[in-house]
């Protein structure tokens, strides 16, 4: 059986879920197009590049292998004439689902690929199979959105919000973190949100009776990960006025303090064209009563330049913006029309060499905000989870780094550094994006000042 996976985190928890089913039904995951009988891809139909390289790996394994099974969002992609988009471009597909589908996916496996004998349980550990580093791992607490916001088809492709009840989000916590995940990172579309959809139902942790909300989330996992030495990051939080209530626990030390928080613009107008919530015209304030809350807390955040009808006076509010917040990490989109998005229908489209331009502009003021607080970590010890190593040295990460998106720590040669353990790491220079340090032992630690 051949897997690739493209997308996002939450896509990439369900391809764990759908390799983890495959083992535990005695299936062998191949690492070759030829060694393969069946080759499933997962895929990524948000924006057109993604489009395009799903595709594209969707040809190639039909190419090299002949027999291919669809699934992701791409698969619920509608065509330009109605039909299914990856259906028209490769009819020769076996069977094509949307996300977060694995009993239909494993229903086309067994159609075209007869299950093999049942295997003994423990060929699959508690944890299930995962693709990230064995020492962290993210964890999807639901699916769907219930927002409609104008750029974005995520709700048509994976449907409204499906919270997990509390229960069954912590026994896979304990799994992980028993199996030696030292990070665990909370992923959805709208983590702020968890446990609307079931009024937050009460369920049962370890026998004990509690709300599937996200305080309350926050609060067992931040418990759990304690008694392990682990961490706990948040990711797509949406700043609602509740999320006050998990500041205390970042004072405690159960959660990491740090929010990833989707913001995507700061001008009313803007944000009302883009159909966001959470009353976006307060989000300066939010983000400064978070920082007196938390003066440690990292703040990263995404925004799009460029939408339909975007002023330059409206632009030039988010470069305002931008240099009042002072977050930590920014990451920024050139707008690029979605099929099917609503925000196709807006008047006063921005000519592409002008939504690039402002993208760059972004960032370059970005950088600069990004430079300045970095560098304010400077002679601090910090804790770090070290990633890899080689000769000369390790790369690992900080609270204010989560995986794939943020910067790393650079860490001089030390006989004590083991990949997937933490290392108290003296800083001793930064640049915009990442820090540079030295381990430090403890005899050298308690003389010194953080």
């Amino acid at each position: 059986m051949g897997f690739v996976s493209l997308g996002c985190p939450k896509a990439l928890v369900d391809s764990e879920r759908i390799v983890t089913q495959l083992r535990a039904e005695g299936y062998t995951v191949a690492g070759t197009y030829q060694d393969s009988d069946l080759v499933i891809v997962n895929t990524c139909g948000f924006i057109d590049d993604a489009v395009k390289e799903s595709l594209d790996a969707i040809g190639e394994a039909l190419a090299e292998n002949g027999k291919v099974i669809v699934t992701g969002c791409l698969g619920a992609r509608p065509g330009a004439e109605g039909g299914n988009l990856v259906a028209q471009t490769h009819p020769s597909v076996l069977a094509i689902t949307g996300p977060h589908a694995m009993e239909e996916v494993m229903g086309h496996v067994h159609t075209h690929l007869p299950r093999p004998h049942d295997p003994f349980t423990d060929l699959v550990p508690a944890a299930g199979i995962k693709l990230t580093p064995r020492h962290y791992a993210y964890l999807k607490i639901s699916e769907g959105c219930n927002h409609r916001c104008s750029f974005c088809i995520i709700p048509a492709m994976r449907g409204d919000l499906v919270s997990r009840p509390i229960g069954e989000v912590m026994r896979e916590a304990h799994a992980l973190l028993k199996s030696g995940v030292r990070e665990l990172l909370v992923i959805s579309q709208d983590t702020s949100a968890y446990g609307v959809d079931l009024k937050y139902r009460t369920d049962f942790v370890e026998g004990r009776p509690v709300r599937t909300r996200m305080t309350e989330l926050c609060r067992e996992l931040g418990l759990a990960a304690r008694e392990h030495g682990a961490w706990v990051r948040l990711h797509y939080v949406y700043p609602y006025p509740h999320v006050d209530e998990v500041l205390p626990l970042m004072q405690e030390g159960l959660i990491l303090p740090y929010l990833d928080v989707p913001l995507q613009h700061s001008h009313p107008d803007v944000l009302r064209r883009m159909k966001r919530p959470a009353s976006g015209e307060r989000n300066l304030e939010r983000v400064q009563g978070w920082r007196k809350a938390v003066p440690e807390l990292t703040i990263r955040s995404t925004f799009i330049a460029g939408f339909p009808g975007e002023t330059e006076g409206e632009f030039e509010h988010l470069l305002s913006f931008l240099r009042e917040a002072e977050l930590d990490r920014v990451g920024c989109f050139a707008y690029s029309p979605v099929e099917g998005a609503a925000a196709n229908a807006l008047e006063g489209a921005v000519p592409d060499a002008v939504r690039e331009a402002r993208k760059d502009q972004l960032m370059q003021v970005q950088a600069e905000i990004s430079q300045r607080r970095i560098a304010r970590r400077v002679g601090s010890l910090q804790r770090v989870l070290i990633d890899s190593i080689d000769r000369h040295g390790a790369v690992g990460r900080s609270s204010a780094d989560a995986p794939q998106i943020d910067g790393v720590v650079k860490v001089a040669p030390h006989r004590s550094l083991k990949v997937g353990e933490f290392a108290m790491v003296r800083i001793t220079a930064s640049d915009a994006y990442d820090l540079q340090g030295e381990v430090e032992t403890a005899a050298e630690i308690s003389p010194r000042k953080n």
